[in-house]
């Protein structure tokens, strides 16, 4: 069963973008933006555990206090 999301407040500069990329990919502004979920929801699971170990590196944690200050801040974010 589909779900219905809402988005609001989007700021006009990015308003007008999304409508353009979804002109030239020939989609309305509905499926563009599905598009983009698709994709953002696949890359995200598609992580290798190589990728996973590039991407914590590239953090440059050097302690595991580091590491669990930066993993609270993360959550503490959502």
């Amino acid at each position: 069963m589909a779900v219905t999301l809402r988005v609001e407040n989007v700021p006009e500069e990015v308003a007008a973008r999304l409508e353009e990329r979804a002109r030239k990919s020939r989609r309305s502004l509905q499926g563009e933006l599905l598009r983009i979920l698709e994709k953002a929801v696949a890359e995200e699971e598609q992580l290798t555990p190589g990728q996973v170990l590039e991407k914590v590196r590239s953090l440059k944690l050097k302690t595991p206090a580091e590491s669990a200050a930066f993993i609270r801040q993360d959550r503490d974010a959502h």
